[in-house]
């Protein structure tokens, strides 16, 4: 990920602003840019504007409306972010989700915080973040108020094996190279999953040689770097992931957001879901199955930009 055009949401609350945060880490360590974005609905939005502590109302003139939201963006990032690494905030206005969505077509990296301005807790994840989650097709970093990314030494990458949970290998391959992060490769064999303990302790056998394999194969550049590991419990995939992330500390989980049963990420009930629901830490995710940007066009109705 050299030179990455990372686009980051935000909402003016103090929880999405930790993704500004999280970005300007990111950006210094691979020479990134990044763009700040903010949705709005105008004649819909309730809240009347009052989070840009503007005083304006949603029956002022549009063109005032996008200067003063204009104007908040730009210096609410310019308190988070390196001069250097900014790029010009760009408003849309439509539905937020939608809209990250179809601006995300123009950049490399999507960051942003799981919740925002509602305040809902994070174990009811964000409505706006679990649809771009389901919808995106571009990479994404999902952080909490508590997410460290840090220096990045270590990382947690997940697979089941699939075609799909592969994809997010060439990202974590990339970040460790050059972050010489310590990258623990795993697998999870849930006894849940088997109908009795001793067909999962056949298949964890025989996992722990598959995942050696795999870490030759796709993380031979830093394979000294690399622990590769199957772990076998009665706990479901996301538990262990979850404990494994509280335990060490890991400054990045990385994993896809659709696994073997390719079908999860419409409801969200995927082991990536619940993890990105619940984890403080900083969540790598890819979407091999997000929504096409054609289809995001369709999508955004009254698409237009300020930048």
């Amino acid at each position: 990920m050299k030179n990455p055009k990372i686009l980051v949401p935000i909402d003016f609350s103090e929880l999405s602003e930790h993704a500004l945060k999280a970005a300007n880490l990111f950006a210094k360590q691979f020479q990134g840019t990044i763009t700040p974005f903010h949705a709005y609905i105008p004649i819909t939005d309730l809240d009347g504007f009052y989070y840009v502590g503007s005083g304006i109302t949603p029956h002022e003139k549009y063109n005032e409306i996008e200067n003063v939201l204009y104007k908040r963006l730009q210096e609410t990032a310019e308190n988070h972010v390196a001069g250097h690494l900014l790029s010009s905030p760009v408003l849309d206005v439509g539905n937020p989700s939608r809209a990250i969505t179809y601006n995300a077509k123009d950049f490399d990296l999507v960051i942003m915080s799981t919740h925002g301005r509602t305040g809902f807790s994070r174990f009811v994840m964000g409505s706006v973040t679990e649809k771009v989650l389901r919808m995106c097709n571009k990479p994404m970093i999902t952080v909490t108020d508590s997410s460290d990314l840090g220096n990045m030494d270590s990382m947690l990458v997940t697979t089941d094996f699939s075609d799909n949970s592969l994809r997010v290998f060439p990202f974590a391959a990339q970040i460790a190279e050059v972050t010489k992060a310590r990258l623990d490769l795993v697998h999870i064999v849930s006894n849940e999953q088997f109908f009795d303990a001793q067909a999962a302790e056949q298949t964890a056998i025989k996992r722990k040689k598959e995942i050696e394999t795999l870490a030759d194969s796709h993380f031979g550049s830093i394979r000294d770097q690399v622990t590769a590991q199957v772990i076998t419990g009665n706990r479901p995939p996301h538990i262990e992931i979850e404990q494994m992330a509280e335990e060490k500390g890991y400054k990045l989980v990385c994993m896809s957001t659709v696994g073997r049963t390719g079908i999860d990420y419409l409801m969200m009930g995927s082991t990536a879901s619940h993890v990105v629901r619940t984890l403080k830490n900083a969540v790598f995710t890819i979407n091999p199955q997000g929504v096409s940007v054609e289809k995001a066009r369709k999508m955004h109705f009254g698409n237009r930009r300020l930048t």
